[in-house]
């Protein structure tokens, strides 16, 4: 112990230094979290729904909760039961065996429900495509109101579509792709 600590002092602090406070980035997440307050009166609530993917989309979605991205301080948090979500995250092509779940995970989740499909698999099937073993795209099992590509997609592309999923369902348009 008293090795490992010796060590400790020795090399510092090897991380880098924390942004500086931003009072612009400060003004546009009150804006952002005041919108979600007014069209939801609520804080927005996620489920995600792996339906068959890599783990590389999991692991972006991940970031979304740590201090650099803080989604939660938007005022939108992940729920684990679909029943209190207000949207659906859902990731990877939807294998065969998940298409049931997924669709039973959608009728579980209260109207207004949003879908975002996230990643190229989830957009377009992706390397894995249709076959015996899997569905392709969420949309041709359940209505998705955004789309956003990548492989995987960016935390910051993933607010993103999330925060247009909340436009696309407080105006009732239809499916949108983000690029």
């Amino acid at each position: 112990m008293h090795k490992l600590l010796k060590q400790i002092v020795r090399t510092g602090i090897v991380s880098e230094a924390p942004p500086a406070p931003d009072d612009a980035l400060r003004a546009v997440s009150q804006r952002l979290k005041r919108h979600i307050l007014d069209t939801l009166g609520r804080a927005l609530t996620i489920r995600h729904v792996d339906a068959g993917s890599c783990n590389g989309c999991e692991l972006e979605i991940h970031a979304l909760n740590n201090p650099y991205y803080n989604l939660e301080a938007l005022g939108i948090r992940f729920v684990a039961s679909p029943r209190h979500a207000d949207l659906l995250l859902v990731t990877g092509p939807v294998s065969r065996h998940m298409e049931t779940a997924l669709v039973r995970t959608y009728d579980a989740t209260p109207g207004p429900k949003l879908v975002v499909a996230v990643g190229d698999c989830g957009c377009t099937g992706g390397i894995f495509g249709e076959s015996y073993a899997s569905a392709g795209r969420v949309s041709n099992v359940i209505p998705v109101d955004v789309e956003v590509p990548g492989c995987p997609p960016t935390p910051t592309a993933l607010m993103q579509g999330i925060l247009t999923a909340l436009n696309v369902g407080a105006k009732g348009a239809s499916t949108r792709h983000l690029r």
